[in-house]
């Protein structure tokens, strides 16, 4: 399994956050002609209809269909002795058993009697759903800028990985990469984070996967981190900051106008990392 605990707070995220989105997603509907959208969904690529209806599969994936006039279904791979925890973290009421998604959904149509369905994005679909569907969807694209609701999540991960990398750096000279590792799991895990990715390293080399080295005063570890399907991304030194002019950036898209930067430099012949994540406003950059 990909993540850890899934849970949906009301008074973190409301009902009437997944009711804004869901209307806006309806206009561009109304706008093409269109009586549904299909929006696809797997543990890798999750965010769309995440941003819909919380739904955060463990493994297999989905269809999230969203008609025009009536409450989304969920076209459902997995087996429905899960539905009940799926209704019970999502908005979702109505779950179709769907072993074969692509014959499903036209299924539905047909049900239903839509003439076309559009498919957010479909040209991102797994080639075999869009071999399936070709000429039997329309190709949607729309952007969904985050709103208040999804910037208050991402500033929340944000906080708690600073706070966290913060609370541990101090004194972790001198373990194992290996053992660092296990503590930022167990605080970020018990905290709420769903997923990490954590790379180490002790300046000769980028951030990796820990491999049993000792850490060294100057070590780096650079996080990757999912708060109810919100990811942020940031590094630190056990040194501290990196001065104002870096060696070399890098900047990574989050989602839309979020971004992250990991700056490098030399100091002592190792290879410093520091970096956080940002978006993007008129007046520049702004700390999530």
């Amino acid at each position: 399994m990909k993540r850890g605990w899934i849970a949906w707070d009301p008074s973190e995220l409301p009902r009437a956050a997944f009711d804004a989105r869901l209307a806006a997603a309806r206009q561009h509907l109304a706008a093409n002609g269109l009586p549904a959208l299909a929006v696809y969904t797997d543990i890798w690529r999750s965010n769309q209809v995440r941003h819909f209806s919380n739904f955060m599969p463990y493994w297999n994936r989905a269809l999230l269909v969203i008609p025009r006039e009536d409450p989304p279904v969920l076209l459902c791979a997995l087996s429905p002795r899960v539905y009940p925890w799926i209704r019970s973290v999502t908005i979702l009421d109505e779950i179709l058993p769907s072993p074969n998604l692509a014959a499903r959904l036209l299924q539905l149509g047909s049900e239903r009697g839509w003439a076309r369905i559009g498919a957010l994005d479909f040209a991102q679909f797994p080639v075999d759903l869009h071999t399936a569907l070709a000429g039997a969807v329309v190709d949607v694209s729309f952007p969904m800028e985050p709103d208040e609701w999804e910037l208050a999540m991402y500033r929340h991960a944000a906080k708690l990985g600073r706070e966290g990398l913060e609370d541990e750096l101090a004194g972790a000279a001198g373990l194992t990469d290996r053992q660092f590792t296990g503590r930022l799991e167990r605080k970020f895990r018990r905290a709420g984070a769903e997923d990490l990715i954590i790379l180490l390293t002790n300046g000769q080399t980028p951030p990796a996967p820990a491999r049993g080295e000792i850490l060294s005063q100057l070590f780096s570890v650079s996080l990757a981190l999912e708060y109810r399907g919100h990811w942020v991304k940031l590094a630190r030194s056990a040194v501290g900051p990196v001065p104002d002019r870096p060696r070399d950036a890098f900047c990574e898209t989050l989602c839309g106008p979020l971004f992250a930067v990991r700056w490098e430099i030399a100091r002592d012949g190792r290879r410093l990392f520091y970096g956080d994540s940002y978006r993007a406003t008129a007046h520049g950059p702004e700390l999530l």
